[in-house]
């Protein structure tokens, strides 16, 4: 089943694609990064591959259609992390109201600044939210939760995006939960280059079935 959604949240209601593959193993809520949506290709690529493998994916807009073109002229809420990760928690307590997914085990795919608001639900969240991964993450803008987050966490980086492999060497450093870093060679912070994207999705795919079960 694929389904649009809306998504209530605070005082707005959010957009949303909701899968859920005939027998689910789990949900992953997808976090995306600076100036994306839930159209973002790489995401739904990834998602794609998750759907393959029985998990539901609910791929989501953290921004209304209003904020969205006030965040185009002034590029600053696609940085307000604690708004995004509200939006995030918001998104979780939906699922975990629903009645399709409320039976669910539920992890958190974010990616640049989008991993940030997802570390900051997980710690806001930690006993709905089972695991996390991030993929070009920048978790130093979550650094004051890290060591709060209970819920598994796989930080997947480029080998080229050198500034921030040191970022989530830190945010390693900082967690308390289990955690591993995977350093993906030559991909650049996008993962755009033939292949690396498709790395991503396998880690994680492997993260997510380990840690939200059947």
């Amino acid at each position: 089943m694929s389904a649009p959604v809306k998504i209530s949240s605070g005082k707005v209601v959010l957009e949303g694609d909701l899968t859920l593959p005939r027998q689910g193993r789990g949900i992953v809520v997808f976090a995306h990064g600076s100036g994306s949506s839930r159209h973002s290709p790489r995401n739904r690529r990834v998602a794609r591959v998750l759907q393959d493998a029985g998990l539901a994916t609910l791929l989501m807009d953290l921004l209304t259609v209003e904020e969205e073109a006030v965040d185009i002229r002034t590029a600053h809420l696609r940085f307000d992390i604690g708004l995004l990760a509200e939006r995030l928690a918001g998104a979780t307590d939906w699922l975990t109201e629903n009645d399709l997914t409320q039976h669910l085990n539920i992890g958190y795919f974010g990616a640049s600044t989008g991993a940030a608001a997802a570390l900051v639900a997980a710690a806001e969240r930690r006993g709905a939210v089972k695991a996390v991964v991030s993929r070009g993450g920048r978790p130093d803008l979550a650094f004051d939760y890290l060591p709060k987050v209970k819920a598994p966490t796989l930080l997947i980086v480029g080998g080229d995006d050198e500034p921030v492999i040191g970022m989530n060497r830190d945010a390693m450093e900082k967690m308390k939960a289990q955690c591993k870093l995977v350093i993906v060679p030559g991909a650049t912070h996008l993962f755009e280059e033939p292949g690396k994207l498709d790395e991503v999705a396998k880690l994680a795919r492997d993260w997510f079935l380990r840690y939200l079960g059947s």
